[in-house]
């Protein structure tokens, strides 16, 4: 099965961005070419930018509160596993802590390193940070691959209680809600008024199947188009009965 996730409102579309974000800091990083790092490097540019555009370490810090709250009141009851539950309450007040103790905004040691902010202005050119461009970056990519990995190790960790905060948030968001099989009809499904509010939803479909699902989705009305997706074909609804697992998701 491959999972599509379309999200239903800003705050959430920034919250899977910044994790295949993250995933991908964390995946190039640990390589060790200096093509790697540098993705690595514009990648962690594309972060900060992210996080500038809102008060993200405010909201997160605020949706915690009110995700721990909802939970202690579940204390006691007999469907809840107290051992589960005491874990994501101890990981929500240890990610708390950690944005609490970031001094100043987001990034904002990186947005003090003049040599970074010289690479960041000219990575948004195209073909802008060849060596000619930027010797000194030409030199740090030349260093060892050790060298490189303790810089960028420096520099993202000020941004991982972020990245803790919305993970946990990501986390009670994908195990809510309950899944519900359907099919949709030569490729076509469409659900009027669902009645239920929804901060993102999940698909779920065989990988085997040889197209991708179009969401379009509001208060009044869910559509999904099955399309066939390639390299060399216009795309087009693919005309065959397709199952699939729906789940609304709600924080």
């Amino acid at each position: 099965m491959i999972c599509y996730e379309h999200p239903l409102n800003e705050r959430i579309r920034m919250l899977l961005r910044l994790e295949d974000l993250f995933d991908k800091v964390a995946f190039f990083s640990e390589k060790q070419d200096a093509f790697d790092h540098h993705s690595a490097l514009v990648t962690l540019f594309e972060i900060l930018d992210v996080t500038s555009r809102t008060d993200m370490k405010s909201d997160l810090l605020q949706e915690l509160e009110r995700q721990k709250q909802a939970l202690e009141i579940l204390r006691g009851s007999p469907k809840i596993s107290e051992g589960a539950l005491n874990q994501v309450l101890g990981n929500i007040q240890i990610a708390s802590q950690g944005m609490l103790s970031m001094p100043g905004k987001i990034g904002e040691h990186l947005r003090d390193n003049e040599w970074l902010m010289s690479i960041k202005q000219r990575v948004g050119i195209p073909g802008g940070a060849c060596e000619f461009d930027l010797p000194s970056y030409h030199y740090w990519l030349h260093l060892d691959h050790a060298t490189r990995r303790s810089d960028l190790d420096e520099w993202l960790a000020p941004l991982l209680p972020i990245e803790r905060g919305f993970s946990i948030v990501l986390h009670l968001l994908r195990n809510s809600g309950k899944k519900f099989r359907h099919t949709a009809q030569r490729g076509v499904f469409q659900q009027m008024g669902p009645g239920r509010v929804a901060h993102m939803l999940s698909l779920k479909v065989d990988d085997s199947l040889p197209c991708v699902p179009e969401i379009s989705a509001n208060k009044y009305a869910l559509n999904i188009r099955f399309v066939t997706s390639g390299a060399r074909q216009k795309p087009k609804i693919h005309e065959e009965d397709v199952e699939f697992e729906l789940t609304f998701c709600n924080l």
